[in-house]
């Protein structure tokens, strides 16, 4: 049976509601008559573009060492937007330059340490809701060298942030 609540993997957390014409779920974002934007109503499915494996060294973490030494984290972010317009017009303005995103994200992870990476992690959100064509945000911050004495993959905390 079909749970309307259950959300599917990858998907931003926004609301959710049945659509009506069949059995696929779609998100509530903005739609073109509150974004003025180009489309077929509110209900619409975004678009996303991600920007996986962005590698900096940075300073966080609540140990002395980890702020003394540094070390790598990788930072992964999807962003939910609508890209219609865009590629319509085939315009860089109306979509987000994701080598200038990169460049923004590595700057806050190379910049002042944190404790935690959950609050990297939000830091990192609000650098891409800056950016006035995305709608929300999942963010996931990875630390591969995270003080664990036993053997260990990595760490990671995902967020998923959204325009209020």
């Amino acid at each position: 049976m079909h749970d309307p609540l259950r959300q599917p993997p990858g998907d931003p957390v926004i609301g959710r509601e049945e659509d009506p014409f069949g059995d696929r779920e779609r998100s509530l974002l903005p739609g073109p008559s509150e974004r003025g934007q180009r489309g077929a109503g509110p209900w619409r499915v975004p678009d996303r573009i991600s920007l996986k494996g962005l590698r900096v060294r940075g300073r966080h973490g609540v140990l002395p060492a980890e702020r003394e030494l540094g070390q790598e984290f990788v930072v992964d972010v999807v962003l939910f937007l609508d890209t219609a317009p865009a590629a319509a017009g085939d315009d860089l303005t109306l979509t987000v330059h994701y080598g200038e995103l990169a460049e923004d994200l590595a700057r806050v992870v190379a910049g002042e340490p944190v404790d935690l990476i959950e609050t990297l992690a939000q830091r990192l959100a609000d650098v891409c809701l800056a950016r006035e064509q995305v709608w929300s945000v999942e963010v996931s911050v990875h630390k591969p060298a995270a003080p664990i004495p036993l053997p260990f993959d990595d760490v990671v905390v995902t967020i998923t942030r959204s325009r209020s």
